[in-house]
């Protein structure tokens, strides 16, 4: 027998998913004379039958239904495989991608970090790549070797906590609130929030959006689908509804329409760099991690 391609494999799992050779040919970009050939092939290859057909209806056959979890495992496994090759390259090539939120690359300490692994390692092409609130997922995907992300982040990626301070509130000039000096999420609790895309990890729309509310309530959100913090504010300019960034933000990002105000009771925000476990002791993710090391130690003996 010889072994199976991971694109048959790949194929195979599309045709599980679907159960219609139309539908998975669309998917494959293929069609579907040709992808039906693929999937043939691959039965030959195995020796057994793996899709039942009939004119009505297409289903995994036993055999089948006992080889997609291993399918699914090589295939997840070859993936890895050209993920950490690539990044063997990288490393290789003097080449580092760091996803980043525009606001966070901003923010002290991370362009003393960048500063520092320049310094560091000046032979090093140093890409930072801006992201959406996506930067999470993009560091589990393997898109970026690392990326400078706001808590919280999904499971499975480490972190190194870099800076951290108060949240405030962000609303039009014309709210009735935006004159106060410091409000409370009590006092905000009927303010709608702009929506966020569904793109956007669950716990992280919940925490920049304040959510729950202190009573437990739901937050009502406005009917928008941002993925960044920069494309609300215009919409909360126009008093679509409020935000709650960074304290931070009023300097970072002063816009005409929108104030700033402190809020007493809401979590403080934590920036961090983050990466995959698999990735740690990379050579490049390593240099990255150690020299925020020393500018966070830098930072301590100053302020001793």
């Amino acid at each position: 027998m010889r072994y199976p391609s991971i694109q048959q494999l790949q194929l195979f799992l599309l045709l599980a998913e679907e159960l219609h050779f139309g539908r998975a040919a669309r998917r494959a970009f293929m069609a579907q004379p040709t992808f039906s050939r693929h999937i043939t092939a691959l039965e030959e290859r195995l020796g057994v039958v793996l899709v039942d057909r009939t004119t009505r209806r297409v289903a995994l056959s036993a055999a089948g239904e006992a080889l997609v979890g291993r399918a699914r495992t090589v295939v997840e496994a070859a993936d890895e495989l050209r993920r950490e090759a690539e990044a063997q390259a990288d490393s290789a090539a003097g080449r580092i991608v760091i996803g980043s939120l525009e606001a966070i690359t901003s923010m002290d300490p991370i362009p003393a970090v960048l500063d520092e692994l320049r310094q560091a390692w000046p032979q090093v092409q140093v890409d930072v790549v801006r992201m959406g609130f996506d930067a999470g997922p993009a560091v589990l995907r393997g898109d970026v070797d690392a990326a400078f992300l706001f808590l919280p982040v999904p499971d499975g990626v480490q972190t190194l906590a870099l800076a951290g301070g108060p949240r405030c509130a962000a609303m039009a000039d014309g709210h009735p609130l935006a004159a106060r000096d410091t409000l409370t999420l009590a006092e905000l609790a009927e303010e709608p929030r702009i929506g966020w895309s569904e793109q956007v990890p669950r716990a992280f729309r919940d925490f920049w959006s304040a959510g729950p509310r202190p009573d437990g309530g739901p937050v009502r959100f406005s009917r928008h689908a941002i993925v960044d913090y920069e494309s609300a504010l215009p919409l909360i300019a126009m008093g679509q509804g409020i935000q709650f960034p960074p304290g931070a933000t009023r300097w970072l990002y002063p816009r005409r329409g929108v104030s700033y105000v402190d809020v007493t009771d809401l979590e403080p925000w934590t920036a961090v760099l983050g990466w995959l476990p698999s990735r740690r002791d990379a050579p490049l993710v390593a240099a990255l991690r150690q020299a925020a090391g020393r500018v966070l130690h830098g930072l301590s003996c100053d302020g001793a």
